[in-house]
C-alpha cells in the first residue's frame, strides 16, 4: 500500500507541475521553459541530498539515472511543446501512455501482478488512451487533436525515464534523481543557450518556472521510492495517472470542456487505480 500512495502522490505532483509547464511553454519558449524547471530541480534535489548524507550509489545506478535524464529533458521539450500548441486534457492522456514501456519491461524481467491489477492496469491504459482523441464536430468521427504526435514522442521518452529512475533507485531515490538532473539540467541549459530563446522571461514567470522544476522534481524522488516498494509494472501506470490532475485543472481554471469520450476514459483510469489498490 506504501508503493501505492507514494506512486498516486507522485502522480498528483507531476499533475499541478506540468499544468505549470503548460501555461508557461504558452508564453515563453519551450527551451527557456525546460531549461529553467530543470535547473531549480536539479538545486533542490541537490540540497536535499546534502542535508540528508545520502551515500552514493554505483556507477551502474548513475548510469541509469543519467540515461533517464536525457530521455527526460527530450521527453520534456516534446510534451511542454505539445501542452502549448493543444488541449492539456487531451496531451496530458496520451503520455500517460509511457506507463507502456516499465509495464513490459516489468513484466519482460518476470513481473506478475495479481489478475485484479492485471485487470486494473490494463483498464487505467485504456482510460488514458481513450481520452487521447477528440471529436470532429462536422461527421461525428474521431480525429488526432493538435499536438498528438509531439505526445506520442514524449510519452516514450517518458516511458524510458521511468525505467530508468525505477533502476537508479535501487541505489537510492534521492542519488538517482540527482544523476537524473545532473544530466538533464546542463543538455537543457545548453539547449536554451543555443536557441537563444526570446522573448526574456519576466520575473514573476522566473518563479512559476521555478514552481514546475521543485514539483517535478519532488515527483520523481517520489516514484523513486515507490519503484523500490512495489512492482514497477504496477507503480509505473499509477505515476502515469497524472492527466486526471491536467484535465480538472484545465477545466476548472482555462474552462476547457472535456468530451464525452474523455470523460469515460477519466472513469475507467480512476476505476482502474481502485482494482490496482484492491489487488
Amino acid at each position: 500500500m506504501t508503493a501505492i500512495l507514494l506512486a498516486l502522490g507522485a502522480s498528483l505532483t507531476w499533475g499541478f507541475a506540468d499544468f505549470g509547464a503548460g501555461l508557461g511553454a504558452r508564453r515563453l519558449p519551450v527551451s527557456l521553459v525546460v531549461a529553467a524547471s530543470q535547473t531549480a530541480g536539479l538545486v533542490l534535489v541537490a540540497l536535499v541530498v546534502a542535508a540528508a548524507g545520502a551515500r552514493i550509489p554505483s556507477a551502474p545506478h548513475l548510469a541509469w539515472g543519467a540515461a533517464a535524464g536525457v530521455s527526460g529533458v527530450l521527453g520534456l521539450a516534446a510534451f511542454y511543446r505539445a501542452l502549448a500548441v493543444g488541449t492539456m486534457g487531451i496531451v496530458g492522456p496520451i503520455t500517460a501512455t509511457a506507463a507502456i514501456v516499465p509495464l513490459c519491461y516489468g513484466l519482460a524481467r518476470g513481473e506478475r501482478p495479481s489478475p485484479l491489477q492485471a485487470a486494473g492496469l490494463a483498464l487505467a491504459i485504456v482510460g488514458v488512451v481513450g481520452a487521447s482523441r477528440e471529436p470532429a464536430p462536422a461527421r461525428g468521427t474521431g480525429r488526432l487533436a493538435p499536438g498528438v504526435g509531439l505526445a506520442l514522442v514524449a510519452a516514450a521518452g517518458f516511458g524510458c525515464t521511468l525505467v530508468g529512475v525505477g533502476r537508479a533507485a535501487g541505489g537510492g531515490a534521492l542519488w538517482a534523481t540527482l544523476s537524473m538532473r545532473a544530466a538533464g539540467a546542463p543538455l537543457a541549459a545548453l539547449a536554451a543557450l543555443a536557441l537563444r530563446p526570446r522573448p526574456a522571461a519576466p520575473p514573476r514567470a522566473w518563479l512559476l518556472l521555478a514552481a514546475v522544476g521543485l514539483g517535478d522534481t519532488g515527483a520523481t524522488i517520489l516514484y523513486g521510492l515507490a519503484s523500490t516498494r512495489g512492482l514497477l509494472s504496477v507503480v509505473s501506470v499509477l505515476a502515469s495517472l497524472y492527466p486526471v490532475v491536467l484535465i480538472v485543472l484545465a477545466r476548472i481554471l482555462l474552462a476547457e470542456r472535456p468530451a464525452r469520450a474523455q470523460l469515460a476514459g477519466l472513469c475507467a483510469a480512476l476505476a482502474g487505480v481502485a482494482l490496482i489498490s484492491a489487488g
